[in-house]
């Protein structure tokens, strides 16, 4: 298993080392429960079987809005069995803000982690960043939407279509790891 030696933070701010063995590829992720911006309850765990595609959302970032804009239709095609989990970890975004921009954009749901507990655990670091588990719960891909960056504005390949495509075909995704684009999640606290 592969280790990587990192600084994170604890709850407490200070700096801590130590190994993150939580979101290795292959490996179960960690279950989370969140709630939605209408107060209902969901878990991670609720949605073992599927493939589920985790997504740090933003109301304000421009990323976001463009995955968005590529990501609702694909779910709408791969069916029951493909569930996405939006989950909006921005510290300054208000709750009012974030229902309003879901409803714009027709994503729900939309689940609320003010305290950004849920992407210190996955180690999120900007909106979108993208995690995608199999049925089981392992973790398949981590990263980008796509190869979009600073000097590609056009992408040329879809790394969560390519992820999702091969496991509903019941193969490995090809690539499993990218590093994420898109705008800083915001930790206030």
């Amino acid at each position: 298993m592969k280790a990587i030696y990192k600084a994170r933070w604890k709850s407490n701010n200070l700096l801590s080392f130590g190994y993150n063995f939580l979101m290795e590829i292959d490996q179960l992720a960690p279950d989370f429960s969140l709630f939605d911006l209408d107060g209902n309850p969901h878990s991670l765990s609720d949605y073992r079987g599927g493939i589920v595609i985790i997504n740090f959302w933003s109301a304000e970032c421009p990323h976001a809005t463009r995955v968005d804009l590529g990501l609702l239709p694909l779910i709408e095609g791969w069916g029951e069995n493909v569930h996405l989990l939006q989950i909006a970890s921005n510290g300054y975004e208000p709750i009012e803000m974030l229902k309003e921009v879901a409803d714009e954009r027709g994503v729900h749901p939309i689940l609320h982690d003010p305290d950004h507990k849920v992407a210190d655990i996955y180690e999120a670091t900007n909106t979108p960043h993208i995690f995608i588990l199999d049925g089981e719960g392992l973790l398949r891909y981590q990263g980008a939407y796509d190869d979009v960056a600073f000097r590609l504005r056009t992408p040329t390949r879809n790394y969560v279509q390519e992820a999702v495509e091969a496991l509903l075909m019941g193969s490995r995704p090809e690539v499993a790891d990218v590093p994420p684009f898109g705008c800083t999640v915001v930790r206030l606290n």
